[in-house]
């Protein structure tokens, strides 16, 4: 039976300078090849050291037709890890994240949440309409909250100094290595959710002590959260702007590099993609937003 773990304080907590070496060790550079539109499997490609011998050695597996794409994915990860190199050192990126943990229930289809100060919070949530693959359910965040006394956290994080580098070479007509640029630091912004993720899981809220529970971080736009005008909903208790991080009214960030979502512990939380809803789950969902019809089309543009 769940039993919710409480976390080791409620309310906020800002990080800024975090440190780079922790967060460098949690990139993931298949994403980045992905981007770049480089599908191929480049594995061990980021543990190659950088000499001609290795290289060559490490090309030996492709077969002719792969091999120029294969020599492409290894030029660009040797300039991206100068971009990042050169971002570290010359102290250009700047790592900052912010968290709160509250207390929670599921509320019908939604989570209530209720910072330290008694403010409340509803997040309406959507659920699958086709059973997932994997468990046969049709599943809805709110699923993972208990109807009675749970937690939640809420996050951020965001990767200073990118953009302004980036738009510095584009304005000098350096397309690729603004492009690099962006990527990076998006690598980066990843990296650094990971870290938090770990440091939430063992040390601020500490619940895989007691139930070695990974717990999810789903970000607002994403296919479980795909609603991304939730951001604005949680920007009420997180405040980003402490961190410099700001919304357009489109719900684009700034930094570009920034990353916010929900962080749920129970041992049964998974990702998984809303998908096609039918019009009556957008009707009910629109009147729990507060939204008109055509202003929640503009949010979910997969449906």
């Amino acid at each position: 039976m769940y039993k919710p773990i409480t976390p080791q304080f409620l309310g906020r907590k800002i990080l800024t300078h975090i440190d780079f070496l922790p967060v460098l060790q949690r990139i993931d550079w298949s994403y980045f090849f992905y981007a770049w539109r480089l599908t191929g499997n480049y594995e061990g490609l980021e543990t190659l050291c950088d000499c001609e011998a290795c290289k060559v050695q490490w090309l030996l597996r492709f077969s002719p037709e792969e091999k120029e794409k294969a020599n492409e994915a290894y030029q660009l990860l040797k300039d991206a890890k100068e971009i990042l190199r050169k971002g570290i050192v010359e102290k250009i990126f700047n790592l900052s994240a912010i968290l709160l943990f509250a207390k929670a229930h599921s509320q019908g289809e939604g989570i209530l949440i209720t910072d330290e100060e008694g403010k409340e919070l509803y997040l309406p949530m959507l659920r699958q309409q086709h059973p997932g693959e994997r468990n046969g359910y049709c599943l809805s965040m709110a699923d993972f909250i208990s109807p009675k006394e749970d937690y939640i956290g809420l996050f951020a994080v965001t990767v200073h100094g990118g953009d302004e580098w980036a738009e510095r070479l584009k304005i000098d007509g350096d397309d690729y290595t603004s492009l690099l640029i962006k990527s990076v630091a998006d690598r980066l912004a990843e990296a650094t959710a990971e870290w938090l993720h770990e440091k939430i899981r063992t040390e601020y809220w500490g619940y895989a002590q007691q139930t070695q529970a990974e717990g999810i971080r789903p970000a607002f736009g994403y296919p479980s959260l795909p609603d991304l005008s939730l951001i604005f909903e949680a920007n009420n208790l997180l405040k980003l702007k402490d961190i410099g991080v700001y919304i357009s009214e489109n719900g684009a960030m700034k930094p570009n590099a920034s990353i916010c979502g929900l962080h749920i512990s129970h041992p049964k939380a998974s990702y998984f993609m809303i998908g096609k809803i039918g019009t009556d789950q957008k009707e009910d969902y629109a009147r729990r937003r507060g939204l008109s019809s055509t202003e929640l089309g503009k949010w979910l543009l997969n449906n």
